[in-house]
């Protein structure tokens, strides 16, 4: 093992340098990773280009990422040392596991998680990370080493589908053919709706949800209140408070919001809907023992990860993966290889 590895580390808003640090050494309970494949995901890139998002602030060295895979090196104190060589995709949210929120099974509303890449935490744009080994889920081998670092993102779209409990008949909405908005629509679709519906601006997302077996609407040409669909949830993923706004009034009676993107604190409400129609409106905060779920929607065909990675990059680049929306407006999913 070598005694210090390469990370990705973030000074200040778009301040990016690749460091030497040592490698950690894995605590009681840990497997540590030799990370092979990290998406980066926009909540990455908003750390990078403004040094904070919301309350969380960048105020020392972070490391960025976390949405990780790689395969198991060694294990720390009391963690199974029969998981080495095994390939695992990084759960990367650390619950207490002994509070109000955790008891129950909540564990992603634990109020003192430590998630990667959320300060102080660092994050997985690094050579190798400790890891606690309930949260290191071991892959198939059918599942490519990306495909196991998404299923991270995929996790989003499996928990918000499970919020909003899609199943056999149901017509679905979908704001925003971002990568949470593609892979929501998929996993709607393998929860059994009737019909998926993704709205969008851009055409190459567009066309990427229709090769996953949405239908789409070009909201740029034809406004979503013209379009004439009644969709029994919506899935807002688009973080735009007037897309929010126009969604839900769309909204079919006893139907159910689940709110995904992130984008302003606030958005007009049009109450009137959700009162007349009694429809449900949540919001979504990670997720929550989905990545059994996750893994077998993909080594099932149900759900493909492939057609969201967009461009590779190496460690070296990780700057260059952070701003390839800047220069190619197809990009969807840049995946970083930190032993590249």
């Amino acid at each position: 093992m070598p005694a210090t590895m390469r990370a990705a580390v973030l000074h200040g808003p778009e301040q990016l340098t690749v460091e030497e640090r040592p490698v950690p050494a894995p605590g009681p309970g840990e497997l540590l990773v030799r990370v092979e494949a990290v998406g980066t995901c926009g909540s990455d890139v908003h750390y990078y280009r403004h040094g904070r998002i919301g309350d969380f602030v960048v105020r020392e060295p972070l490391v960025l990422g976390h949405e990780a895979a790689g395969t198991v090196v060694a294990a720390g104190p009391g963690a199974d040392s029969a998981r080495i060589g095994r390939r695992v995709s990084v759960e990367p949210g650390t619950p207490c596991g002994s509070c109000g929120e955790c008891r129950p099974g909540r564990y992603n509303l634990c109020p003192d998680m430590r998630f990667l890449a959320t300060p102080p935490v660092d994050g997985a744009f690094c050579e190798y990370l400790a890891v606690q080994q309930d949260f290191a889920h071991e892959v198939p081998d059918s599942l490519t080493i990306e495909e196991a670092a998404l299923l991270e993102p995929l996790s989003v779209a499996v928990w918000a589908c499970r919020k909003a409990r899609i199943g056999p008949g149901d017509r679905v909405l979908i704001t925003g053919a971002g990568p949470i908005g593609l892979v929501a629509a998929q996993t709607a679709r393998a929860f059994g709706a009737h019909d998926v519906l993704v709205t969008d601006v851009l055409p190459h997302r567009l066309e990427l949800a229709r090769s996953a077996g949405a239908t789409t609407l070009d909201v740029s040409g034809t406004p979503l209140s013209e379009a004439g669909y009644t969709p029994t949830v919506l899935l807002e993923c688009s973080g735009v408070p007037a897309v929010s706004n126009e969604a839900i009034r769309t909204v079919g009676r006893a139907g159910r919001v689940v709110l995904i993107g992130m984008g302003g604190d606030e958005i007009p409400l049009p109450l009137s809907r959700v009162q007349n129609y009694e429809l449900e409106l949540t919001g979504t905060f990670r997720y929550a023992h989905t990545w059994p779920t996750a893994t077998a929607l993909v080594a099932s065909g149900a759900v493909r990860l492939d057609s969201l990675v967009s461009h590779g990059y190496g460690l070296a680049q990780a700057e260059r993966a952070l701003t390839v929306a800047t220069r190619d407006e197809t990009a969807v999913k840049a995946v970083i290889y930190p032993q590249r």
